[in-house]
C-alpha cells in the first residue's frame, strides 16, 4: 500500500521549481496527486499530495530534503487518516468588500465558532474599476455540520458583512443565497 504524503514547497520564485520537485517524485516512484502552486510576492509555494511506495518513502524524503540546496524547501506531512465525517455539506461562500486588515480572521472566526471547516480558500485584492479603492475578494469551500442551518448561516454571514461592510453570497447544491 503506498504512503499518501503531503508536501509545502516554498522558495524565491524562479523557472524549474516544479521540474525540480516533479523529477524528484518520479525518480522515487511518487504519483503527484493534487496540487495547489502559486508565485505571491516573488516567492513560490506550492501544496502538494502524493502517493508513493512504502519502500521508497525514506530514500525521497532524504532526496526531498537535499532539495534546500536548490533554494527549494520542503516540508512533508503524512496525510492524517481521514475518517468521512456525516452530515457535512459543501457550501462555497465568495465575499466583496473594501480591503482592510483583519477580515479573514473575522470571517474564519464566525465560521469556526460554528464548527464549520474551510476547505479552500482563495483571495486577492484589486482596483475596482469605477472607484479605484482596493477591493478584497474572498471565495471559499466549506464544509458545514447538519446541526447547522443554512438560514442560521446566512444570519451569521449576513451580520457579519454588515459588520465588515462587505457583500457576502453563500451557494449550496442548487440554492444560491445573498445574506
Amino acid at each position: 500500500m503506498p504512503a499518501i504524503l503531503v508536501l509545502t514547497a516554498t522558495s524565491p520564485d524562479k523557472p524549474g521549481l516544479i521540474d525540480l520537485l516533479s523529477t524528484t517524485l518520479a525518480a522515487h516512484g511518487a504519483n503527484w496527486q493534487q496540487s495547489r502552486m502559486a508565485t505571491l510576492g516573488g516567492q513560490f509555494a506550492g501544496l502538494l499530495q502524493a502517493s508513493v511506495p512504502e519502500k521508497e518513502l525514506a530514500a525521497l524524503e532524504s532526496a526531498l530534503e537535499g532539495l534546500r540546496r536548490e533554494g527549494l524547501t520542503v516540508t512533508i506531512a503524512a496525510e492524517p487518516v481521514r475518517v468521512p465525517a456525516l452530515g457535512l455539506r459543501r457550501v462555497k461562500l465568495e465575499m466583496t468588500g473594501q480591503d482592510r486588515p483583519g477580515i479573514i480572521k473575522e470571517i474564519a472566526h464566525a465560521l469556526a465558532t460554528r464548527g464549520v471547516s474551510i476547505d479552500e480558500l482563495e483571495s486577492t485584492c484589486a482596483s475596482a474599476s469605477w472607484s479605484g479603492e482596493v477591493m478584497f475578494k474572498v471565495t471559499a469551500e466549506l464544509s458545514v455540520p447538519a446541526g447547522v442551518a443554512t438560514e442560521q448561516l446566512c444570519a451569521v454571514l449576513e451580520n457579519l458583512g454588515n459588520e465588515l461592510m462587505v457583500d457576502i453570497a453563500i451557494e449550496e447544491e442548487g440554492l444560491t443565497s445573498s445574506p
